[in-house]
């Protein structure tokens, strides 16, 4: 079936930290067209943060700020009850360092994508949803945020004047009210590359997907994630790209989209 539409598809990356490392970031670059790139809180050390920009830039892939909690030691995972100045502040010289890494290297930040937690608690949490908003107006407001599909996120950096980009996850299972499954529970996460595929080609042709109650549920997404750091997430994400360029879907960043 030829669709002539368009996904961008992202994933987590330069999260390796000095001698320990984490997945296959310059194989993941030849698949994804957006890279979410680790600033040092959560996760990355400056020479790996460095390499990745360098890889992204050299397979014309666009770079993002994965910004999160400063947490190192819970890759970023644990909810935090963070002020709202401390969170802009933090969110602030998350992007300046991305950037002046960026900047070296003669390459651009042209979007931000939250990380764990703080990816979560904001798609929710208003008052910690307008801390990131306002931290990114503030350093640079034509950053593109990058936000949980449905969520109410979306409508309050809308509102501030920012350009977002809803976000499905490939690997992940949904309620039939458009809600992640919780990892606690079974069937959570999918790990069949070929059914995992399917699911993202029934996402950008019929704006939706099964959720797992057995519904069909409507999933409005500008950008796929492909998780970089699971097993078997390479071998996942290049069935996803083949899967859906095999059905006339265009893999290129909304940032390229937004900027046309």
């Amino acid at each position: 079936m030829i669709t002539n539409k368009i996904i961008d598809l992202n994933s987590d990356l330069g999260e390796s930290f000095g001698q320990w490392q984490m997945g296959n970031d310059e194989a993941m670059l030849k698949v994804v067209s957006s890279a979410n790139i680790a600033c040092g809180f959560h996760a990355g050390s400056p020479e790996g943060i460095l390499k990745t920009l360098k890889a992204a830039k050299l397979n014309n892939v666009s770079i993002g700020a994965h910004v999160g909690y400063p947490d190192l030691v819970g890759f970023g995972r644990r909810n935090m009850d963070i002020g709202s100045e401390e969170l802009i502040a933090d969110v602030i010289y998350q992007i300046g360092a991305l950037t002046g890494l960026a900047k070296s290297i003669d390459a651009e930040v042209s979007y931000v994508k939250p990380h764990g937690a703080l990816y979560n608690t904001i798609a929710h949490d208003k008052r910690q949803a307008m801390a990131t908003i306002d931290a990114i107006r503030l350093i640079n407001p034509h950053l593109v945020l990058v936000a949980l599909a449905g969520s109410p996120l979306i409508s309050w950096a809308k509102e501030s004047g920012l350009n977002v980009v809803a976000e499905a996850f490939a690997d992940r299972a949904y309620h039939t009210d458009g809600t992640l499954v919780s990892r606690k529970e079974v069937g959570a996460v999918l790990h069949d590359p070929d059914i995992v595929a399917n699911r993202m080609l029934q996402l950008v042709n019929e704006g939706g997907l099964i959720s797992i109650e057995g519904e069909f549920v409507e999933i409005d997404a500008g950008s796929i994630c492909v998780h970089g750091d699971s097993m078997g997430a390479l071998a996942m994400a290049q069935r996803v790209s083949q899967q859906l360029q095999n059905n006339g879907v265009k893999i290129a960043s909304f940032t390229d989209v937004i900027n046309e």
